[in-house]
């Protein structure tokens, strides 16, 4: 891709968001009964290419459940508020009354209190018990620490996720996680990220992970891109995880997952994504549109109760309709809100495609930037 010259000494590449692309209509259509949205990752199947995402007002375990039940996979955060407090569901009802500024406090007073290993093993239980997939996530800091209790625990896909993820840390610590060494000695398939350069994704890809996310920190909720100056339009960001990919399937002849990660709203943007090169994407805001989800109004991320330097902001969201409509319709709505998998599905109709790799071969024409 041509650089562009930001000044004498410096050029940089133009970076596409998926609101500056859309997707080209070709020659053939199809009936949107005949289009499938299943995908699969290792040994797990799912008829939609749905992930709640680990964030505590987006993913409770009684979500999960209800997620899996309509064919998505949702994953907890083990490190939040579920693997913290015995009553977190009447810790998120009383938030949801407080003011902003109330509400933040309150969360980083939350996360003051440890994680508890006995109460991981609880909600994993309570996931499997509900007899779907246990997913759970953890940042980078914190694996090593949880691995023999999420090995005890048995769960069946594990996120390593933090805004920035590489399998090269340099660390003043004495035993700094060896990312691949952990991947390959976990008997659990492992999601790894965020990324969105080409030569991050090819080094986790390397460490013998399941999937990739894509995206750093790019939703509602984040502020990273102000905080640190980290970021990258999302079309671009898949578009290079996914030359990284083809490259590593040529190497090792094993194909990695991507799953976009940050910012999408729609099932327009879920088909974009995917004609960029994701297998699925994971869904935040977007879901808080949910009566399920137990933020309740508010929703915030992960690194808003970091306690040295907190990225992030706590946002309101409109609660509209049972967690089946959000994802599957009816919709009353013209925005785009409701019936996502809909959407997704009738877009693929349009394009004439019936799978999701079949969409991946979809062209893109870069209609602003």
């Amino acid at each position: 891709m041509t650089e562009i010259e930001i000044g004498m000494g410096k050029s940089g590449r133009r970076s596409y968001g998926l609101d500056d692309v859309s997707l080209l209509p070709a020659k053939r259509t199809r009936e949107a009964d005949l289009v499938d949205l299943g995908w699969q990752i290792d040994a797990y199947e799912f008829s939609l290419p749905v992930i709640g995402a680990a964030m505590d007002s987006v993913t409770s375990p009684d979500t999960a459940v209800e997620l899996d039940r309509l064919g998505g996979l949702g994953v907890l955060d083990l490190e939040g508020v579920w693997t913290r407090h015995h009553d977190a569901a009447d810790v998120l009802v009383d938030l949801a009354s407080m003011n902003e500024a109330d509400a933040t406090v309150r969360l980083r007073q939350l996360h003051s209190s440890p994680v508890d290993p006995d109460l991981v093993r609880q909600r994993i239980g309570e996931l499997k018990a509900a007899g779907g997939y246990a997913a759970g996530a953890v940042s980078p800091r914190s694996v090593a620490a949880l691995a023999p209790t999420l090995l005890r625990a048995e769960l069946d896909l594990l996120l390593i996720h933090g805004t920035v993820i590489s399998a090269e840390h340099v660390s003043t610590t004495p035993d700094p996680l060896n990312l691949k060494q952990f991947v390959r000695e976990l008997e659990t398939p492992v999601i790894v990220g965020g990324c969105v350069s080409y030569q991050a994704a090819l080094h986790l890809m390397r460490t013998g992970a399941a999937g990739v996310l894509v995206g750093i920190d790019s939703g509602a909720t984040a502020t990273s891109r102000s905080v640190t100056g980290l970021g990258s339009g999302m079309a671009t960001a898949i578009a290079d995880v996914r030359a990284a990919r083809m490259r590593h399937l040529d190497e090792t002849g094993v194909y990695v997952h991507l799953i976009a990660n940050g910012g999408l709203r729609t099932g327009g943007d879920m088909a974009k994504a995917i004609a960029c090169g994701a297998d699925a994407v994971m869904l935040g805001t977007a879901l808080t549109a949910a009566f399920e989800t137990p933020g309740r109004g508010w929703h915030w991320g992960r690194s808003l109760v970091h306690p040295d330097l907190p990225q992030g902001r706590l946002v309101r969201t409109e609660q509209l309709a049972p967690l089946d409509v959000v994802l599957n319709g009816p919709s009353s709505l013209t925005d785009g809100r409701l019936n996502l998998c809909g959407a997704l599905r009738q877009s693929m109709a349009s394009l004439g495609y019936e799978s999701i790799k079949d969409l991946q071969k979809a062209e893109l024409v870069v209609t602003r930037g």
